[in-house]
């Protein structure tokens, strides 16, 4: 039986209750749920402002480009950023004409605040801190720098759907939190992303953009009393970025649960850290930050001869990922190269074990033996 590296769990008929719910109203789209989910995250988060959106991609440009026009941002101003995450976290800075300066990574796989005040320039405007695998590293160090150096703070939360830090969620000091519910993170929907700005103006005028500028809504203006109702202005060149109520009503399910899956995933890891606990020093297990309650979307192992291991778990019929090839191996970030040592290194290094909540202690048995074949055949 082949163990693959991710497996969403829905709910199903909770899941079903909900969208046929939604059918019934015939309301589909922007509004009626997504308003409600909207507010369950706002009250699991303690976030004053949250807006659902289609993909944490969407989210991550609307959050530069509002921070860009409220900041007064210009072509070619600069947000220091990681190599190591999956490559819409660095296009969002490029589509809004901006510039990704890369910074290293600690032994989090998080942005090292040391090597992140280096890269600070006369242009630099923000940082933008992505929470590898659910882990918040030196999260708080950053967050001081930022402060400091007047930059504002983008956090990349796309693995963070539960993560606590000294028992609260992270990132109401941020200017804006972006978080993911695509098909395999730790809250699965089909797809879809919550951007939640610090400031109501900024979370005010993100509606209008991720509604074609409009000022307002299908919902509101259905909703709306007087002969004009359906009158509206565009206010801006905005886009079709926003949510609809189907995967709201998936992500309302899946939310009364995020907490209980995360126990059980944090229950895994435990498992696979004590299985490779006398494996040696071949094989290293990516840490977890102190005072930080990961999520644990992945749990990460550095290997030597990284795809002689890949090879060998495929040949047991087990099929674990790389979170992540280094951006700057990519021809339009390659200009980079060479910049962040530790990144390279541990892109070349890196696997991500499966990890999802329809495995057993026989499965991380099973992967954990083959890891052990490998380290004793080096």
């Amino acid at each position: 039986m082949n163990i693959p590296l991710f497996v969403p769990t829905y709910r199903v008929d909770e899941c079903l209750a909900e969208i046929r719910d939604c059918l019934e109203k015939g309301w589909t789209g922007l509004g009626y749920k997504t308003i409600e989910f909207e507010e369950r995250w706002k009250e699991y988060t303690g976030f004053q402002h949250a807006h659902f959106l289609h993909s944490a991609t969407a989210g991550l440009s609307l959050a530069v480009e509002v921070l860009k026009m409220t900041k007064g941002w210009k072509k070619g101003d600069e947000i220091i950023t990681t190599p190591l995450t999956f490559v819409s976290t660095n296009h969002t800075i490029r589509y809004h004409a901006l510039k990704p300066v890369f910074a290293d990574v600690d032994h989090y796989l998080c942005l090292d605040p040391d090597d992140m005040v280096k890269r600070i320039t006369p242009k630099t405007r923000a940082v933008l801190f992505v929470g590898m695998s659910g882990n918040t590293g030196q999260y708080e160090r950053v967050v001081e720098l930022c402060k400091q150096h007047g930059l504002a703070l983008i956090l990349d939360a796309a693995h963070m759907a539960g993560t606590r830090l000294h028992g609260c969620i992270p990132g109401k000091e941020a200017d804006a939190v972006v978080y993911s519910f695509q098909a395999v993170k730790n809250l699965p929907t089909a797809d879809g992303g919550m951007v939640c700005f610090h400031e109501a103006a900024q979370d005010h005028l993100v509606r209008k953009l991720s509604w074609l500028g409009i000022n307002k809504d299908t919902y509101t203006r259905t909703n709306a009393e007087g002969q004009y109702r359906w009158l509206y202005d565009v206010e801006h060149v905005g886009y079709k970025y926003h949510g609809n109520s189907i995967m709201a009503a998936i992500g309302l399910v899946q939310l009364r649960y995020l907490d209980q899956d995360n126990a059980y995933r944090k229950q895994l890891c435990t498992w696979y850290e004590q299985a490779l606990a006398d494996v040696g020093p071949a094989i290293s297990v990516i840490p977890v930050a102190p005072d930080c309650d990961s999520s644990r979307h992945l749990f990460m192992i550095s290997a030597p001869a990284r795809n002689e291991l890949l090879a060998l778990l495929n040949e047991n019929g087990i099929f674990p990922g790389v979170h992540y090839r280094i951006n700057t191996a990519y021809r339009m970030y390659r200009h980079a190269r060479g910049q962040c040592p530790i990144a390279e290194s541990m892109s070349d290094r890196i696997i991500s074990l499966p990890l999802h909540l329809r495995m057993t202690y026989a499965d991380i048995q099973t992967i954990t033996n083959v890891i052990k074949q490998y380290v004793n055949n080096l």
